[in-house]
């Protein structure tokens, strides 16, 4: 690993190296962080792509549109299932139109970073919550804890974030070539 791996664009470090939400407990705060690097990240490999570089599934990678509504989406669902709450009908549909294609990428990463900062808050209310009190996730009513449902809002975001930039860069590294749509 180069020294730079824990510094963002701007220079400074990463998120969970800022020393921020030192009044949080620690899962709670390494969400936060998480959240937050997904938003710096988006905007760093995302902020510059085109309408069709945003739509673009290249080498049979997900769209970065994709990955930035399935991001928001799944870390909503998450949510609603660790504030144990059944998905609502509008999730349900949203979910469905993940793959979709999408707005201009400066409306979609507008969007993206307001969801993220509604998880934030969301987050938040974490505090002081028992991570031990069981939930259960989807119609198969699958169990785990709120503690279990935030690491994985957590750790599925960065995977999907890993994901998202490595689309980007490969659209970014074919920018003179004429992108083919996605197959439906």
């Amino acid at each position: 690993m180069r020294g730079t791996a824990t510094k963002s664009e701007s220079g400074q470090p990463e998120p969970w190296l800022r020393g921020t939400h030192k009044e949080v407990p620690a899962v709670v705060r390494a969400v936060l962080h998480a959240l937050e690097q997904a938003r710096e990240d988006a905007e760093r490999w995302c902020g510059d792509l085109t309408g069709l570089q945003v739509n673009a599934g290249l080498a049979g990678l997900p769209s970065v549109a994709f990955q930035l509504r399935h991001i928001a989406g799944s870390v909503d669902r998450l949510l609603t299932y660790a504030e144990g709450h059944d998905l609502s009908e509008a999730q349900l549909a949203d979910l469905g139109r993940e793959a979709e294609s999408a707005s201009l990428p400066h409306l979609m990463l507008r969007d993206f970073s307001s969801s993220i900062e509604r998880a934030g808050k969301r987050v938040r209310g974490f505090i002081g919550a028992d991570l031990e009190s069981q939930r259960f996730v989807g119609r198969k009513r699958l169990p785990t804890t709120i503690g279990g449902l935030l690491v994985h809002v957590a750790e599925h975001t960065q995977r999907h974030v890993g994901q998202m930039i490595t689309t980007a860069k490969v659209v970014k590294a074919t920018r003179d070539v004429p992108i083919p749509s996605e197959p439906r």
